[in-house]
């Protein structure tokens, strides 16, 4: 495989990750969305530090990339809070929509300020994606605007958070990244859950827990995926998050997709598939 097929294959395996989190979150019930965040962090700050000793890498990164590992940090927490923020004031199904919005931040982003040509083919593929997710997603936009707004900030942080990514590249290693963001957010988020905090069970605790660790697998896939290939090449097959929390919302929580979202599946597979193709093609030629 070349570079672009790796970088899809790691953001498939972003996407199961934080579809599988997704689920975690939703049932681990009533819990203050810090508290969520918290939890989801602590464990992606440990499972890294395997890696980082394994190797013998530094924790923190070195000193000259500084900058962009904060940077990733704080637009990619700021980012997590906003999306948990819009999930628990609108319809769900118009927070996950505008939180789809993020890959097509980070293509803009990173033409901006990166300088990467984003190719026609590649703008008909991510056209039709947003177009398939729109008939299984089906957004009503009911609720309030201000609302809808930060939602739509949420998103272009994590555009910015995977724009950062991209420019990091094989500058850190993938999980000196992971940690440094789990680290950072921990430590921003621990004093005001200990102010604010609300007594779990224990199945409470292991779902928080669980969704840490696909939160981390989701991390990881996402980092890794941006060192390989550009934004613009792969950020389309994020979309599968759409397709694998149908299936979890199926299995786990007896959820029955509709006509129109079979029809959005059957879109965005072939937008996918005609992308793959694409980056296959191009990667023999080169």
């Amino acid at each position: 495989m070349n570079n672009q097929q790796k970088g899809i294959i790691w953001l498939l395996i972003a996407s199961l990750g934080f579809s599988l989190m997704g689920a975690c979150v939703k049932l681990s019930g009533d819990l203050p969305v810090i508290q969520k965040s918290l939890f989801r962090n602590i464990v992606g700050m440990i499972i890294p530090l395997y890696f980082v000793f394994k190797y013998n890498e530094r924790l923190f990164g070195s000193l000259k990339n500084q900058p962009l590992l904060m940077a990733r940090s704080i637009f990619g927490l700021i980012g997590v809070l906003l999306n948990y923020y819009t999930i628990d004031r609108m319809v769900l199904s118009d927070a996950d929509m505008l939180n789809k919005l993020s890959p097509f931040f980070t293509i803009i982003l990173c033409a901006v300020f990166l300088k990467e040509r984003v190719q026609k083919y590649q703008v008909i593929a991510i056209i039709v994606a947003f177009t398939g997710s729109l008939f299984i997603i089906k957004p009503s936009f009911s609720s309030d605007i201000s609302v809808a707004l930060i939602g739509i900030l949420g998103a272009l942080f994590a555009g910015f958070a995977y724009t950062t990514l991209r420019v990091l590249g094989p500058k850190e290693k993938f999980y000196t990244t992971v940690f440094y963001f789990s680290f950072f957010s921990t430590v921003i988020l621990l004093p005001f859950v200990i102010y604010h905090y609300e007594p779990m069970t224990t199945i409470q605790l292991i779902y928080l827990l669980l969704s840490g660790v696909f939160a981390t697998v989701g991390q990881f896939g996402i980092t890794i995926a941006y060192q390989f290939a550009p934004a613009k090449d792969i950020s389309i097959f994020f979309y599968a998050t759409v397709l694998f929390s149908a299936i979890i919302g199926f299995i786990m929580f007896q959820e029955y997709p509709d006509i129109l979202s079979y029809l959005g599946y059957i879109i965005i597979f072939s937008a996918s598939y005609y992308m793959f193709k694409k980056t296959k093609t191009k990667g023999d030629l080169s």
